[in-house]
C-alpha cells in the first residue's frame, strides 16, 4: 500500500515537471523572481520564451526548494533538505538527491520519514539510484517482504549503503559457519541489520561465546535478538550470573544442575530489571563487576599478549640454533675433508 502511494506521488511530480523542455532548475529560478505587488505575473512571456529557447550548455546541478515541496516536503523541511544538499561538497548529492528521493518514495517512505532517513545516514545523499535499487531488490530476495523492508530502512538506513556483495558474504557466513536457517537469517536482518557491518571476527566470537560458554541454540538467540547486543554486554551479564551460581554452562548432553534463565530474559531487558528480576543484585554490585572483570580481561589480553611475543622470540632462537647446527657440521665436514 505504501509502495503505491509513494509511486503515485512520484508519478504525479514527474508529470508536472516532464510538460516543460527546460531543466528544473532554469524553470524554477524564473518561478521564484521577485513578484511586484500590483501584479502575479510569474515572469514575462517574452523572457519565458528566452529562457526555453536558450539551451543550456552545462548540465545544471543546481536545485530548487520548489522542487521538494513539489514531491510533497513541507516549507520547513524542503529548506532542510536543500541547505543540507547545499552543504555537502561536490556535485554528487545534488547530482543524485532526485533519484534517490524517488527510490525511497516508490520504496513507500513519506517525506518524513525519507529526513529522517537521510538525517541518520548522509551518505544517501551520493549513492546512485541503480546502486540503491539493486541493494532493495537484494533484501528483497533475502526474504524482507513489504512492510518488513520498509521498517528495516528507517531503523538502519545504513543498509542501504553497503554493497551487494558484502550482504551475500554476511549472509553465507550466518549460514554455514553459524548454522542458521534461511528464515532465521530473514528474521536477523530484519530485527538486527546491523550485523551486516559488524566486524567478522567479533560476530564470530560473539557467536560461539553464546553457543558454546552459554550452550544457547541457534532458534534461542534469533528470538532474543542476540545480534543487536554488543558482546561486552552479553560477557557482563552472563559473567555476572555465573559468579553468582545463577547461570551455569551445560554439559555435552545439554544439562545443567540448576536451571539457567532464558538468553531474552537476560539481554531483552533494561539493566534495572535484569538486576531485580534475574540477578537479584544491586546497581552497586553490578558497577563494581564489570570494572572488576574490564581489568581481568586486559590482563588477559595483556598476557595474550606476552605469550605470543614469548613464543615468537623461542621460534627464532629455535632457527638460530639450527643454523649455527648446520653451520657447525658444514666446518667439521670441511676439516675432514682437509685432514
Amino acid at each position: 500500500m505504501g509502495t503505491r502511494v509513494g509511486a503515485r506521488q512520484v508519478l504525479r511530480w514527474t508529470i508536472r515537471n516532464a510538460s516543460s523542455d527546460v531543466s528544473p532548475p532554469q524553470f524554477w529560478r524564473c518561478y521564484l523572481q521577485p513578484l511586484c505587488t500590483g501584479c502575479r505575473l510569474l515572469c514575462s512571456s517574452t523572457s519565458l520564451h528566452h529562457e526555453l529557447s536558450t539551451p543550456s550548455k552545462k548540465p545544471n546541478t543546481e536545485l530548487s526548494l520548489r522542487i521538494f515541496l513539489d514531491m510533497g516536503f513541507t516549507d520547513a523541511q524542503a529548506e532542510q533538505l536543500h541547505d543540507t544538499v547545499s552543504k555537502l561538497r561536490g556535485g554528487s548529492a545534488a547530482k543524485h538527491v532526485l533519484s534517490t528521493l524517488t527510490v525511497l518514495f516508490v520504496l513507500g517512505l513519506n517525506p518524513s520519514s525519507v529526513l529522517k532517513l537521510l538525517d541518520k545516514c548522509p551518505e544517501l545523499y551520493i549513492v546512485k539510484e541503480p546502486q540503491l535499487q539493486q541493494r532493495i531488490d537484494n533484501l528483497r530476495k533475502l526474504g524482507l517482504g513489504e512492510g518488513s523492508i520498509q521498517r528495516v530502512v528507517a531503523y538502519y538506513p545504513q543498509i542501504l549503503t553497503v554493497p551487494v556483495k558484502t550482504v551475500k558474504a554476511a549472509v553465507g557466513f550466518l549460514r554455514e559457519k553459524c548454522l542458521f536457517t534461511g528464515q532465521q537469517v530473514t528474521d536477523i536482518l530484519r530485527d538486527s541489520p546491523a550485523v551486516l557491518t559488524e566486524n567478522r571476527g567479533q560476530l564470530e566470537y560473539k557467536f560461539q561465546y553464546v553457543y558454546f560458554r552459554m550452550g544457547v541454540k541457534q532458534a534461542e538467540m534469533v528470538k532474543s535478538r542476540l545480534f543487536r547486543f554488543t558482546l561486552d554486554e552479553v560477557r557482563h551479564r552472563h559473567s555476572f550470573l555465573e559468579r553468582r551460581g545463577l547461570y551455569q554452562t551445560p554439559d555435552k548432553k545439554g544439562q545443567t544442575v540448576i536451571l539457567n534463565p532464558k538468553l531474552d530474559s537476560i539481554l531483552s531487558v533494561d539493566q534495572d530489571t535484569f538486576l531485580t528480576d534475574v540477578a537479584m543484585a544491586s546497581a552497586e554490585e553490578y558497577d563494581v563487576f564489570k570494572r572488576l572483570m574490564a581489568r581481568e580481561w586486559r590482563e588477559q589480553e595483556q598476557e595474550g599478549g606476552r605469550i605470543e611475543a614469548d613464543s615468537d622470540e623461542e621460534e627464532e632462537a629455535d632457527e638460530d640454533d639450527d643454523e649455527e647446527e648446520e653451520t657447525g657440521g658444514r666446518s667439521a665436514y670441511r676439516k675432514r675433508r682437509k685432514k
